[in-house]
């Protein structure tokens, strides 16, 4: 069956999660909002294409950044409102200068960062 981006269930903005995940290792890296040229600009280019809500633009992972995301594989969720990419990471994922964005964890009540920024 050919995949066709137009039959997955976006939210009331266009929009569909996206969660970006280390295919070696199973890292979950971030997560951000694609539509549906997005979804097609990432099979495409092979270069994961993000929505950015705050700048209403489309954003190449690592365009300014040089933290690129080859896209390795896309999954569909059982309910087609979810995706799951399975992406080759180069350096740190976060904005931060992380690797992942799910750098706080919740122990006891209480934050705790897990993960400090990567040097550079």
């Amino acid at each position: 069956m050919i995949f066709d981006p137009a039959t997955l269930r976006y939210n009331d903005q266009g929009l569909i999660p996206a969660i970006a995940q280390d295919h070696a290792t199973g890292e979950v890296l971030m997560m951000a909002w694609m539509n549906a040229e997005a979804v097609a600009r990432t099979l495409d280019s092979g270069r994961v294409t993000y929505w950015s809500r705050s700048r209403a633009s489309f954003w190449v992972k690592g365009e300014s950044s040089g933290h690129v995301q080859a896209l390795v594989e896309m999954r569909v969720d059982c309910d087609r409102d979810c995706l799951l990419l399975r992406v080759d990471q180069t350096g740190p994922a976060c904005h931060t200068n992380r690797r992942s964005c799910f750098y706080t964890s919740v122990q006891d009540g209480t934050e705790v960062e897990i993960m400090t920024p990567e040097a550079g």
